[in-house]
């Protein structure tokens, strides 16, 4: 099993930049693809960014591809997404998952066996 823990959001200004972690624990966190969702109430839960089981590969969606960067440190056993140049319309509740057994990126949700609670992220002026 995976336990995952997000932190850093909260409030910025349009333009601005935010970096969220996500801290995991148990054994299958190295070696499973993980990555980055984000809803908004009323909205289906949307990919934002994959990262591979060793970090080699990364996948984006086209919204946020250019302004975000997602890393990760088995070491640690975290991951952190970095956002640049935020929008009004990445106001979401941001969660991190692990796609246990998955080395590779997924973008569908169905992949991810395993969630965070959720961060607030903010973007207004």
């Amino acid at each position: 099993q995976v336990q995952l823990v997000e932190s850093g959001g909260g409030l910025v200004q349009p333009g601005g930049s935010l970096t969220l972690s996500c801290a995991g624990s148990g054994r299958t966190f190295s070696t499973s693809a993980m990555g980055w969702f984000r809803q908004v109430p009323g909205k289906e839960r949307e990919f934002v960014a994959g990262i591979s089981w060793r970090g080699r590969s990364t996948y984006y969606a086209d919204s946020v591809k250019g302004r975000f960067s997602i890393s990760r440190d088995n070491a640690k056993n975290t991951m952190s997404l970095v956002m640049n140049s935020l929008k009004s319309e990445d106001t979401a509740v941001y969660y991190c998952a692990a796609a246990e057994g998955h080395l590779t990126v997924y973008s569908e949700r169905a992949y991810y066996d395993y969630w965070g609670q959720g961060t607030q992220v903010t973007v207004s002026s």
